[in-house]
């Protein structure tokens, strides 16, 4: 179990950033769309704060822990740079991402948030099992 923990405390933190965002902001903790009023034209101290806390996030891990969580990239940039793009048009696309769709409309019993999540891990599965069989 002690290879969990990390994830466990993570996965409860975002739940509970989440959850104070909407309780004192009235906000939904979605990053596409924060990272959106971030590059836009609707800034909001929030929005800052948070995306900053996303970036200090393995600065805070590597003093508390002494050292950086492990990080191995194989796969070429201008691959990731394709993906990265398909992310953000597929975001745009389902009016949100995994974390505001998984997160925040899960807990409110949104169906369009339901439909959306089930969709993203039903694609991450065949993505897993396509790209494990090619290999």
């Amino acid at each position: 179990m002690t290879p969990y923990w990390p994830s466990l405390f993570g996965g409860m933190l975002l739940g509970l950033a989440s959850i104070l965002l909407f309780l004192f902001n009235g906000r939904i903790a979605g990053i596409s769309g924060i990272m959106g009023n971030v590059l836009g034209r609707e800034r909001h101290f929030t929005d800052l704060a948070f995306v900053a806390g996303l970036l200090a996030g393995p600065y805070l891990y590597a003093t508390a822990s002494g050292q950086f969580p492990a990080l191995t990239i194989t796969t070429p940039w201008p691959l990731i740079l394709v993906a990265g793009l398909l992310v953000g048009f597929g975001t745009r696309m389902g009016s949100g991402c995994t974390s505001g769709h998984g997160i925040m409309g899960l807990a409110r019993f949104s169906r369009r948030s339901i439909v959306a999540t089930v969709t993203f891990l039903i694609t991450g599965m065949l993505a897993a099992t396509i790209t494990g069989a090619l290999s």
